[in-house]
């Protein structure tokens, strides 16, 4: 709907400084869209989809050979720019669809479940190319079902459930509203009657960070926020009363956690 395919039922919204209702022309011109079947014209090459895509979006002919060849360098598809499509590897024909997106160098990207179906070194060079998008200064808006992509490339981000906003905020602050990092901590035996895990209880117990302690055994599992940052402050506790650590983990908080809290359900029943 944003990106003016779908006309909206009811209430607005603004994309690119422009109302979506009554300016849905001006805000195409101003977006780049990634669908995620690609949109590549597989008996093309690339050069000839960036050249049609160029033309289509307004691109001055004199301009769209050099925006072609700037497009080809940027996504690294100088080598074979004029191969058909179809016989390009998955993760190059993703690179010519966001490319044709970009041809005309929109301040806003739509990108549809981008890494569907590539496998995990092509999966990982797109997150890469998302990035410098992004350092770029072009804003990108991503629609993904895997939450470890959404927890690695966006700065904010939603959560819809059933058409619903469930959940907005930058990942470390949902994460911080839903789920604890947790340490688990395996202690070495006192030489006195002692026990450590119970005097450690104690001690992490009245620590700020700390939002509960739980002793199973021999182990001791400390649930706090921020972990990470949090770790030398515990390991400096239980160092200062001469408690030896023989193991220790670290398990952060994830976008599954909130996605199951938020929606009372995993990511893939919900799918």
């Amino acid at each position: 709907m944003l990106s003016t395919l779908i006309a909206p039922t009811e209430g607005t919204a603004e994309v690119a400084g422009h109302d979506l209702v009554r300016e849905p022309r001006r805000i195409r011109e101003r977006i780049g869209y990634v669908s995620q079947a690609g949109g590549v014209d597989e008996y093309n090459s690339a050069r000839a989809n960036l050249t049609l895509a160029a033309r289509v979006n307004g691109i001055p002919r004199a301009e769209t050979a050099s925006r072609v060849d700037e497009m080809l360098a940027a996504f690294e598809l100088g080598d074979f720019a004029d191969r058909p499509a179809r016989t390009l590897s998955g993760g190059q024909k993703r690179r010519v669809a966001i490319a044709l997106g970009l041809v005309h160098r929109p301040p806003l990207l739509f990108l549809d479940e981008p890494t569907t179906g590539l496998d995990p070194q092509n999966r990982a060079n797109l997150w890469d190319r998302i990035r410098l998008l992004r350092a770029s200064g072009t804003s990108v808006l991503l629609s993904t079902h895997y939450l470890d992509e959404a927890d690695a490339l966006c700065d904010r981000l939603a959560i819809v459930d059933h058409g619903v906003v469930v959940a907005e905020g930058t990942p470390a602050e949902l994460k911080r509203q839903v789920a604890s990092d947790v340490v688990t901590l395996r202690l070495a035996a006192a030489d006195d009657a002692a026990s450590p895990v119970e005097e450690a209880a104690a001690l992490l117990e009245a620590q700020p960070y700390t939002r509960e302690v739980r002793a199973d055994g021999e182990l001791l599992r400390v649930y706090l926020d921020d972990g990470e940052h949090a770790l030398p402050s515990l390991l400096r506790v239980l160092e200062d009363r001469s408690l030896v650590i023989r193991s220790i983990a670290l398990d952060r908080a994830t976008l599954d956690d909130v996605f199951l809290h938020k929606t009372g359900r995993s990511l893939r029943d919900a799918a």
